[in-house]
C-alpha cells in the first residue's frame, strides 16, 4: 500500500474529482480500472460506487479515509482474494493463455448458469463494451426495476478475468451469490434452466445500465389503420423512450402482433420489443412403446415388441398395433402394468396411453376372447395369477410362514364351467410347464387328503376355450409409493358367486393354490355374498418344492421381436422450419383470451407474430422443454442449423433494403447445449472466440478446442446468431505491415485454417 495521501474538497465537489485526483497522485495509467472504499468509524469498508454524486450527498466528513483499490492485471480485485490465496494468484498471473479460453468451476449444479455466461462472454460488441470500461460511465444506481448496478458490476468482474488470458478456469461465486439475491429462485444449489437465468441477466443487466435514469409514462396505441412503417417507428421509439441501453442496442428486435376477433372480425395490430425468440418444434404425434407379449401357448416365450402408436391414443390402439406384429386378434388381448410382481394396473381398451409412462412394465396377454355373451352362452373366467413362495419367518418356534411374491404374474382365462381346485391347478401346471417340470409318479405326494387328479386329455388347450365375459372396470389403482394394485377388484365381472369356490386350497403335488386380494399379500378365505367379483389366485410354493421343479432361468427368459432391431429414425428438423412455425396463425388458449375492445368481452382471438426489426446479435430459444395438461416431456428432435449465412429475409416483412442483403444474415457465434431428461441434465457451451476465430467447447472449468461438424447436435438449445454486417465492423483493420489476421467466426475459413482444425 502506498503512503497516504491527504487532499481538500468542497462539499459540492463530486465523488469522480477525489477519485481523479487519487489517480493523479499515484500515477495511475488510463487503462488501468480504480474503485473507492470509504473506512468507517468501526474500521469497516464500504464502496463508494457511484462516483456522480457529491461528497455532501456520499456523507464523507473530514478526515475521512478513502481508498483506491486497483484491480489486478488477471482481472480480480484484491479486496476479494484472501491473503492465503496470493501464492496462487502470482502463479495465475504468470499463466498467459487465449483471452476468453477460461472455464467456470461448478459450484453445484451450476451448469445452467455457466452455460449461460459462456454464451454470453462470447458475443463480442458486448464483451468489448466491458473491457473498455464503457459500462462504468453507463451504470444506473437510481433505476428501482434495477439491482443498484451490482449484477453489472458482477459480470464485468467475470468478463474481465475471463478476457485476462490470465486464468484457465475462474469460480462464479461473487456472481452466483449476487443473482440468488435479487432473483430468490435462483438460490441455493437446485438444477435450473439456462434460458431462464439468461433472460433474468439479460433483463437485469438492462436496467442496472439504463441509459434513462428517470422512466417517463407511455402510452400504447393500437395502429388503427394507420401503415405498419408508421406505428413500428412509433413502438420503437416509444421503447427506447424508457429504455434505452448496451443491451436494447446489442439484443433487442421488434415484432408484429396481428389479433383477429372471430366474432365481429375486429384486428389489432400491435409492434412489441423483443430480447429473444422462443421457436417451437414440430411435434410429433406417434409415440414409441416397448411392450411384453405373452401367449397362450406356454411353449412360447414373452416377446418384447416395440410399437408405434399415436401420443393420443388409447390402449386399443396399442393392441391393434401388436395385432399387426402377432397376427392375433386384439379383441383377444388384455394390458396390464406389472409392477414389483404384481399388477399395478389392469387397462380397459377406452383409457388414454398418456397415463403410461415411458419407465412402465407393460405386459400384454393373450386370453380366449371379448367378445359379449348371452345369458345361455358358455363364458370364460381371466383370472389374475401371482405366484408366491413361502419363507420361514424369524420367530421363536418357526410356526409362521412369511409369502413373498416371485417372477411374473399371469392373466389365465379359464372356462366357467370348470371352475374347481382340481381343474384350475392342472391348467396353471399346463400353463407353467416352459418352466415348471412335471413330478413323475414317484415323486407325487401321498398326503392324507388324495386329489381326484382329472384326466390330461380334459385340460382345456389354447384356443380351445369358448366364449369370453365382457370386462368391468379393472382393478383401482393404488397410489406409485404403495408398488401395489390397490383394491380387491378382478377385471372381469360375472364370476361366479362365492358358493362355487371352497373355503380352503387342498395341496398339490407341487404348489398349492390361495385366494388372495390384489395385493398378493393377503389371503381371501371368505367371500362377501354380495359381491360377483372373484379373487386373484395365488400359486404358493415351499422352497424345497420350488428349487426342485421351478426353473428359474427359463422362467424369467424372452425373446425380442425383429421390431425391437429396428430404430425408429426421428427425422431432423430445420431450424427455418421451427421460425416458420413461430409465425404461423394460432387461436388463442381459454387460459388466455384477448379482450376485443370491439366486442367488449375476451375471446379466443387467432394471434399470427411476425418479425419486424431483428437485432445485431439474435437469441433463439428452441422449446425443446414440453408441457401439457397430460404430459411433461423433452423433445430430443435434432435440429439443423447453419453456422453461417442464416437468411431471414423471407421472415422479416418489414420493406428490405435490398443494396444491404448483409443486414438479414447471420452467423453463429455460441450454443447452449442440453444433455439429459426434465428432471436432470447438464448443461455445456460452444462458442467462437472473438479474436481468434476457433470454437472451443466450454464444459464448466474443461475448455477444449472442437471443429465446426461438432456444433451440431440434438443437445442444441440456445442459439447465438451475428448479424454479418456487426462481424464485419467489429473487425479489425490490419495495416499493410501487419501479419494477416484469423478469420473470424462469420467469415468463411480458408484451407489452412481448415488444415490447422
Amino acid at each position: 500500500m502506498d503512503t497516504p495521501h491527504t487532499a481538500q474538497f468542497s462539499h459540492t465537489d463530486s465523488v469522480d474529482l477525489i477519485l481523479r485526483t487519487a489517480r493523479e497522485h499515484f500515477l495511475v495509467s488510463p487503462q488501468e480500472e480504480t474503485r473507492l472504499w470509504i473506512k468507517n468509524a468501526e474500521g469497516s469498508f464500504e464502496r463508494l460506487c457511484n462516483t456522480r454524486v457529491t461528497v455532501l450527498d456520499a456523507a464523507l466528513k473530514t478526515g475521512q479515509v478513502v481508498i483506491m483499490e486497483t484491480r489486478n492485471k488477471d482481472g480480480t480485485w484484491p479486496s476479494a482474494q484472501p491473503q492465503a490465496v496470493n501464492t496462487a494468484l502470482e502463479e495465475e498471473e504468470e499463466f498467459q493463455g487465449q483471452p476468453g479460453i477460461c472455464g467456470l468451476t461448478n459450484l453445484g449444479n451450476t451448469c445452467f448458469m455457466n452455460s449461460a455466461l459462456q454464451c454470453l462472454s462470447n458475443v463480442p460488441q458486448l464483451t468489448e463494451y466491458f473491457l473498455k470500461n464503457r459500462y462504468l460511465e453507463e451504470l444506473n444506481f437510481c433505476n428501482p426495476l434495477g439491482m443498484k448496478g451490482e449484477i453489472a458490476e458482477a459480470y464485468a468482474d467475470l468478463v474481465k478475468q475471463a478476457w485476462s488470458g490470465h486464468h484457465r478456469s475462474i469460480v462464479p461465486h461473487v456472481f452466483k451469490t449476487k443473482v440468488g439475491h435479487f432473483a430468490s429462485q435462483f438460490l441455493g444449489y437446485q438444477q435450473h434452466d439456462s434460458q431462464e437465468l439468461l433472460s433474468f441477466l439479460l433483463d437485469g443487466l438492462h436496467e442496472d445500465l439504463n441509459r434513462v435514469k428517470k422512466k417517463e409514462y407511455v402510452e400504447l396505441c393500437d395502429a388503427a389503420g394507420r401503415p405498419d412503417q408508421e406505428v413500428a417507428q412509433e413502438a420503437w421509439q416509444n421503447h427506447k423512450r424508457r429504455n434505452d441501453s448496451v443491451i436494447v442496442d446489442t439484443f433487442h428486435g421488434l415484432f408484429k402482433s396481428t389479433l383477429v376477433c372471430p366474432d365481429c372480425g375486429n384486428v389489432s395490430v400491435t409492434f412489441d420489443p423483443f430480447c429473444y425468440l422462443s421457436v417451437p418444434l414440430p411435434v410429433s404425434h406417434k409415440r414409441v412403446m416397448e411392450v411384453f407379449f405373452v401367449s397362450m401357448d406356454p411353449r412360447r416365450k414373452p416377446e418384447q415388441h416395440r410399437l408405434v402408436v399415436p401420443k393420443k391414443g388409447k390402449i386399443s390402439d396399442l393392441c391393434v398395433a401388436l395385432a399387426k406384429h402377432t397376427g392375433m386378434s386384439p379383441e383377444r388381448m388384455m394390458v396390464a402394468d406389472v409392477f414389483s410382481h404384481r399388477f399395478y394396473k389392469i387397462y380397459q381398451l377406452e383409457e388414454s396411453l398418456s397415463s403410461i409412462l415411458d419407465r412402465d412394465d407393460i405386459f400384454i396377454y393373450e386370453v380366449s376372447g371379448r367378445s359379449a355373451i348371452g345369458e345361455n352362452s358358455r363364458e370364460d373366467v381371466v383370472l389374475p395369477i401371482y405366484l408366491r413362495e413361502r419363507t420361514p419367518a424369524r420367530d421363536y418356534n418357526n410356526s409362521y410362514y412369511g409369502l413373498m411374491l416371485f417372477g411374473h404374474p399371469l392373466l389365465v382365462s379359464v372356462p366357467r364351467d370348470r371352475l374347481s381346485w382340481d381343474a384350475l391347478y392342472h391348467i396353471l401346471l399346463y400353463r407353467l410347464s416352459r418352466y415348471v417340470t412335471r413330478p413323475s409318479s414317484d415323486d407325487e405326494d401321498d398326503g392324507d387328503e388324495k386329489a381326484d387328479i382329472e384326466d390330461k386329455d380334459n385340460i382345456p388347450k389354447p384356443g380351445h376355450v369358448a366364449g369370453a365375459s365382457s370386462q368391468d372396470s379393472g382393478p383401482e389403482q393404488a397410489g406409485p409409493s404403495s408398488g401395489v394394485a390397490g383394491g380387491s377388484r378382478a377385471p372381469v365381472d360375472n364370476s361366479p358367486g362365492p358358493s362355487h369356490w371352497p373355503q380352503r386350497a387342498r395341496r398339490k403335488h407341487l404348489f398349492t393354490l390361495q385366494t388372495v386380494n390384489s395385493n398378493g399379500t393377503s389371503d381371501r378365505s371368505t367371500f362377501n355374498e354380495d359381491t360377483h367379483a372373484q379373487p386373484y389366485i395365488a400359486i404358493d410354493w415351499e422352497p424345497e418344492m420350488k428349487k426342485r421343479y421351478y426353473d428359474e432361468v427359463e422362467a424369467e427368459g424372452y425373446v425380442k421381436h425383429d421390431c425391437v432391431g429396428y430404430v425408429l429414425k426421428k427425422a431432423p428438423v430445420r431450424l427455418q422450419e421451427c421460425i416458420e412455425l413461430f409465425t404461423t396463425v394460432e387461436t388463442l388458449e381459454k387460459e388466455n383470451p384477448w379482450y376485443c375492445p370491439t366486442c367488449k368481452q375476451h375471446q379466443l382471438a387467432t394471434k399470427k407474430l411476425d418479425l419486424w426489426m431483428l437485432p445485431e446479435t439474435l437469441i433463439i430459444h428452441l422449446k425443446r422443454f414440453s408441457y401439457t395438461k397430460f404430459s411433461r416431456e423433452k423433445l430430443d428432435t435434432l435440429v439443423e442449423f447453419p453456422i453461417r449465412d442464416l437468411d431471414f429475409s423471407e421472415f422479416v416483412i418489414k420493406p428490405q433494403n435490398e443494396s444491404a442483403p448483409e443486414l438479414y444474415k447471420y452467423d453463429l457465434i455460441a450454443v447452449s447445449n442440453h444433455y439429459g431428461g426434465l428432471r436432470d441434465g447438464h448443461y455445456t457451451t460452444f462458442a467462437c472466440n472473438k479474436d481468434s476465430g476457433q470454437w472451443h467447447y466450454f464444459d464448466d472449468n474443461s475448455v477444449s478446442p472442437v471443429t465446426e461438424n461438432q456444433i451440431e447436435s440434438k443437445a442444441a438449445y440456445v442459439l447465438f446468431y451475428q448479424r454479418q454486417d456487426v462481424a464485419r465492423r467489429l473487425q479489425p483493420q490490419p495495416s499493410s505491415s501487419d501479419p494477416p489476421a484469423s478469420p473470424a467466426c462469420g467469415s468463411p475459413p480458408n484451407s489452412e485454417f481448415m488444415d490447422v482444425n
